[in-house]
């Protein structure tokens, strides 16, 4: 049999490059009792955090306050801080490039051949996107952001803040509405002539190429899932917001105030539970950032190789960083949601891809997670030497969410010593 590999590979292109999705959740049994709705945010600052100003000294619930979490005081008990986690097989020479692999726990980032895995968000999105307009939401103050695909691409992330704003609550004219509906009908042929295709070509492949045409197969119906999901939504009128529209800001120097905007969308996405699932690359500039005292570009101040001036001016960059996430936290707890607050049912989880960025280090990385109904108000220590593995974290949040595993990427159990309020 002569096999149109134009053809195919055109064909399959539409199915592969896209987020797998899985299939509706089934419907409440009668008289069950509803679950409270379970989100979560998951943060990476890639140029890390200076860990004398980040990291307790002492251990369990009567810790004291470090320099960065005295800013975040007034949610001591909304949160918790971990040290000693890192990834299995992170190599200290590829530590920037460990960014692809901070939210998929994949060994060997950066290193010729790396093929990545599914990110913790997207893996969660497969069980719980089917619940809300937007599976997940995608971010990023510059550049990738930090999802991936179960096939191993990276879902482009989403730049602008005006474009995501509008993207969630403006609705198109009727006329755009009726295109979209038909851009889905189209699609939705498209797949049906996918699936034919290759179909056709089955009996003509050996074994491997078979695994992965099996693989092609799960893409397309994940894809199926996903444009009769959108047409269920795509005549629903989006939630109204009394916010304004945000201002994209084109000064890439200003990533206090990119990250300011991201944050605020973060909370009206999940306020209005558009989604239920948000990553979010943090900006890491060469530029220097309009702060006051600040000379030099962050990435510069990072590998501040213990310089004292750099590690000031490094301090006032970090300090407003985690000034942003306080706000994050107190626009959440501010949110009332049933009897709860937004804050209680959303895990805001925040670290880096290094534990030191002057020397390259990526163990003990800052790991900071708040709200979700766990038992906050301490810092788990760990040893750096001999840790659990950072995708432990993963497993007890993806539980959280409601979703049955015990098994992420190279996960060996839950984290010990994080429990659930309830």
């Amino acid at each position: 049999m002569k096999l149109q590999r134009r053809r195919f590979l055109r064909a399959s292109g539409v199915a592969l490059g896209l987020p797998s999705l899985a299939a509706f959740a089934p419907a409440q049994a009668a008289g069950q009792t509803a679950q409270p709705i379970r989100r979560m945010v998951c943060i990476c600052a890639p140029l890390g955090l200076y860990a004398p100003h980040f990291f307790p000294e002492q251990t369990g619930r009567e810790y004291e306050l470090t320099p960065y979490l005295e800013l975040l005081r007034d949610y001591r008990d909304d949160f918790s801080v971990i040290s000693g986690l890192s990834h299995v097989g992170t190599n200290p020479g590829f530590a920037h490039q460990a960014t692809a692999s901070f939210l998929t726990g994949m060994p060997g980032a950066g290193k010729p051949g790396f093929r990545n895995a599914i990110s913790l968000d997207q893996f969660a999105a497969e069980q719980i996107g089917v619940q809300t307009r937007f599976p997940s939401l995608t971010l990023s103050g510059e550049g990738l952001g930090l999802s991936w695909t179960r096939s191993g691409a990276i879902v482009p992330a989403a730049n602008s803040p005006s474009k995501v704003f509008a993207q969630l609550f403006l609705d198109g004219e009727p006329n755009e509405v009726q295109a979209r509906v038909q851009r889905l009908a189209d699609g939705q042929s498209v797949l049906d002539d996918v699936r034919e295709q290759a179909a056709s070509l089955r009996s003509a492949l050996g074994s491997d190429d078979r695994e992965k045409l099996e693989e092609y197969f799960s893409s397309v119906r994940m894809l199926e899932t996903r444009l009769l999901r959108e047409q269920g939504w795509v005549n629903t009128p989006k939630p109204k917001v009394a916010a304004e529209p945000p201002r994209d800001i084109p000064n890439a120097a200003d990533l206090i105030g990119r990250t300011r905007l991201l944050f605020d969308l973060t909370h009206l996405a999940l306020e209005t539970d558009s989604t239920r699932l948000v990553t979010i690359m943090l900006a890491g500039s060469t530029y220097t950032p309009p702060i006051e005292g600040v000379s030099l570009g962050h990435h510069d101040l990072s590998h501040h190789g213990k310089d004292p001036g750099k590690l000031e001016q490094l301090q006032r960059v970090e300090q407003e960083t985690l000034k942003t996430v306080r706000d994050l936290l107190a626009k959440l707890k501010g949110s009332q949601e049933g009897e709860a607050n937004l804050l209680d049912r959303t895990m805001v989880f925040f670290g880096s891809n290094l534990g030191d960025a002057s020397s390259h280090t990526v163990k003990n990385l800052p790991v900071f997670l708040a709200g979700g109904g766990f038992r906050h108000g301490q810092h788990l220590a760990f040893d750096p030497q001999n840790p659990p593995p950072l995708c432990n974290l993963y497993v007890s949040m993806l539980q959280r969410l409601g979703i049955e595993t015990d098994q992420f990427a190279t996960s060996t159990g839950t984290l010990t010593g994080l429990e659930t309020v309830g």
